[in-house]
């Protein structure tokens, strides 16, 4: 298998220690804080980003889960996916689904009932994912945590319940757990924007691209609880999720090692079903105020568009600056490494424009950028997303000729 894939073995500096896991596990807790005063939208600097207040509803029942909706969840288990620190797998939740499923219902009905999730569904084991071949800095690794597959099973259920309760009230421009939205969707929305504004004579448009520092490991559970509450979703719920992110239980699993096992209360795993929705929901209110600005937002993608005329970007930049300080309030960290922006100028006669700082750090200027799967360049031309595929392509087809080549049964 080696010779096939052409594997190298690692360097004898990447090798994994006892130290760098706990290191690791020390990171990734970098952003917990249990005792953070919550933040209310009282606050003038916040209200920027509020462009409607959501009117709460009488809150619908509490959800009673039934027995066969938990049966169908375990039979579409995915039986090569790992199991989480209890042991369970995916193939015995499959397996023996007739005999479980009323046994679990009885469970997961119960926790919903005294909002709270036991706290052995509450630990995770997190596998650090290097983000490329060279390792220089903590960073480097992408969190990916392993978590009960029981759990799992029952926040499919408690997200299809929100996604019914939150859909009709989430932001328009939010293209995530979104009847009939798809990232296609997200990407022809902003480039008919851009295209559109940009049949104006004297237009150009800047697009900033919105990077955050582990986005989901920095939710405020007691803020994320205000804002469900906005959405009309019920308090028992409310306080279910709350019990959810609270007190977790965490070791980092590097190779052979295991880190000290660390409690947090801040931020939703990555690997959590429910994370993505719950982070869309945290981020909801934060919305561009300014018509000739828009804010595309794909769970953790968030995308920043001005609509520039006659040279004036004082609304563009202001929204930026708004935005910068929303993610401060809300404990959420902007990445400005990370964070670049492009220009889309077509105007014949051009000069350099100035560029944008966040928080006192120059934002960087890229020609070409992958916007949620789809490499977009100022020219606005589709060559680079083609040149992507087509690279993409050819790395299949050495992996087929490899295959053929060594005679392996097709």
């Amino acid at each position: 298998m080696k010779d096939i894939t052409n594997y190298k073995t690692p360097p004898p500096g990447t090798v994994s220690t006892q130290q760098l896991a706990d290191d690791l596990n020390e990171f990734y807790c970098r952003f917990d804080k249990p005792c953070l005063t919550p933040y209310t939208h009282s606050d003038p600097l916040s209200t920027n980003h509020l462009t409607t207040q959501v009117t709460p509803t009488s809150p619908p029942p509490v959800p009673l889960i039934c027995e066969e909706e938990v049966r169908r969840v375990f039979i579409k288990q995915k039986t090569r996916k790992a199991p989480g620190p209890d042991g369970v797998s995916p193939a015995c939740l499959k397996t023996c689904a007739d005999h479980l499923a009323p046994i679990f219902t009885k469970i997961f009905n119960r926790s919903l009932e005294m909002c709270e999730v036991p706290s052995c569904f509450k630990r995770s084991t997190i596998i650090p994912i290097p983000k490329k071949p060279k390792i220089t800095g903590l960073n480097d690794y992408r969190p990916v945590a392993l978590t009960s597959v029981v759990m799992k099973s029952l926040e499919k259920l408690v997200l299809d319940y929100l996604k019914d309760i939150t859909g009709p009230l989430l932001d328009p421009l939010q293209f995530a757990y979104r009847a009939n939205r798809s990232v296609d969707d997200a990407v022809n929305m902003g480039l008919h924007y851009i295209l559109q504004h940009l049949d104006k004579p004297g237009t150009y448009a800047r697009i900033l691209f919105v990077d955050f520092s582990s986005a989901f490991n920095t939710i405020i559970p007691h803020l994320l609880l205000s804002k469900l509450t906005q959405l009309s979703v019920p308090t028992s719920i409310c306080q279910w999720i709350t019990n959810f992110l609270t007190d977790r239980q965490q070791i980092v699993r590097l190779g052979k090692f295991s880190s000290e096992t660390r409690t947090i209360s801040t931020g939703a795993p990555q690997g959590c079903v429910l994370s993505p929705l719950l982070f869309s929901l945290y981020t909801n209110d934060c919305t561009a105020k300014d018509p000739s600005v828009k804010l595309l937002k794909f769970a953790d993608d968030t995308t920043l568009i001005g609509l520039i005329r006659n040279g004036d970007e004082s609304a563009y930049r202001q929204e930026v600056q708004e935005l910068a300080v929303w993610c401060s309030h809300n404990n959420l960290e902007l990445n400005t490494l990370k964070t670049v922006e492009m220009i889309v100028d077509f105007r014949r006669n051009t000069s350099a424009l100035s560029p944008l700082t966040i928080m006192n750090s120059t934002v960087a200027t890229v020609e070409s950028f992958r916007f949620l799967g789809t490499t977009i360049s100022q020219d606005l031309k589709w060559e680079p997303h083609i040149d992507s595929i087509v690279k993409k392509a050819q790395q299949r087809l050495y992996f087929l000729r490899q295959l053929r080549k060594f005679n392996l049964p097709q």
